[in-house]
């Protein structure tokens, strides 16, 4: 969960695929994350295989629990699983929870020695050691905004911010497992069919039966798939299609190669905006304004600006920013 309490140096992570991929490049795992806005057939045939899905909500006291969306604690689960014991480390958890039981993964060394080392703990000694990592944990803020302004000092009123909290979905074994990191254990939805849409198809029906324990029209939800990266695999069937002198499948592969560089350099671009420290560029704009004269004016304009959006926060009924 990520919110208030003891974070252990653990900083908040966006729920963004370029985030994510870009942890899995840093633990040598060859899969990526992309953003899912349905679960339908079409939505997920460009991910297939789907290795598992990550799912963020807002957490909700005794929001949940097993019997909610039909499933049931399996405390003899035989796989990886880790409980949260510091915050903010919630969405590297998902995702080892999610590494750890995918047979086979070609991992870096140093995550293949912690998962080696944790075998055989407890959920809440496994947790204990996996946050205690300063490596992961160093991967895991790579890409969180410098802090470089306190507030601490200045006895401003404390205010209760929503919480936000990632989990996993998988299959395993036959079944697919819900893990969560602040729960005891795993829980079990049951079998599912090897045909059709596969693990998929029961996931689905999982995530909409939790969605509807929320208000209707609640937006507070993000899902992402965990993938086979398609970089790993595009260019040989390009090849392929070159010299077999299948024109259409040719182009559409070559499309979608391009797809892929494209969302790179933009998931690069991006994550490079996260890591930069703005405050020198505040500063300079700040120092630029006032020798024009018109700091005054624009300090003006942004109170103007922050009077309209704290109404309108108002009368959505969302939480009001302090002044």
């Amino acid at each position: 969960m990520s919110g208030d309490g003891d974070s252990s140096g653990w900083q908040l992570t966006e729920s963004d695929p370029g985030v994510f991929t870009e942890l899995l490049k840093s633990l040598g795992v060859p899969l990526i994350v992309d953003d899912l806005y349905s679960l339908d057939p079409p939505s997920l045939a460009p991910f297939h295989p789907v290795r598992a899905l990550i799912f963020l909500f807002k957490w909700l006291p005794g929001a949940g629990e097993p019997e909610s969306t039909g499933g049931a604690y399996d405390a003899a689960f035989p796989g990886f699983f880790a409980n949260q014991v510091v915050q903010n480390a919630c969405a590297t958890l998902a995702v080892l929870n999610a590494l750890g039981n995918i047979p086979d993964l070609n991992t870096g060394s140093e995550l293949r020695e912690l998962l080696s080392f944790t075998t055989g703990m407890d959920p809440q000694t496994r947790g204990l050691a996996v946050t205690s990592a300063d490596w992961l944990r160093a991967a895991h803020n790579a890409l969180s905004p410098p802090s470089a302004i306190s507030l601490d000092g200045l006895d401003l009123p404390k205010r209760t911010e929503d919480a936000y909290h990632f989990i996993v979905y998988l299959p395993l074994l036959g079944c697919v497992y819900e893990l969560d990191g602040l729960k005891p254990s795993p829980i079990t939805h049951g079998p599912y069919e090897e045909d059709g849409e596969g693990w998929v198809a029961r996931a689905r029906g999982v995530i909409e039966a939790r969605i509807a324990t929320y208000p209707a029209g609640s937006l507070d939800f993000s899902l992402l798939a965990l993938h086979d990266d398609p970089l790993s695999t595009l260019p040989t069937a390009l090849a392929e299609a070159q010299s077999s002198g299948n024109d259409a499948r040719e182009a559409d592969l070559t499309q979608r190669l391009a797809d892929e560089h494209a969302k790179r350099e933009r998931w690069a671009f991006e994550n490079s905006l996260r890591r930069h420290n703005y405050v020198g560029l505040i500063h300079s704009l700040a120092l630029v304004l006032a020798k024009a004269g018109r700091l005054d004016a624009a300090t003006d304009s942004a109170r103007t600006a922050m009077r309209k959006r704290t109404e309108e926060r108002r009368q959505k009924g969302r939480p009001i920013d302090e002044e």
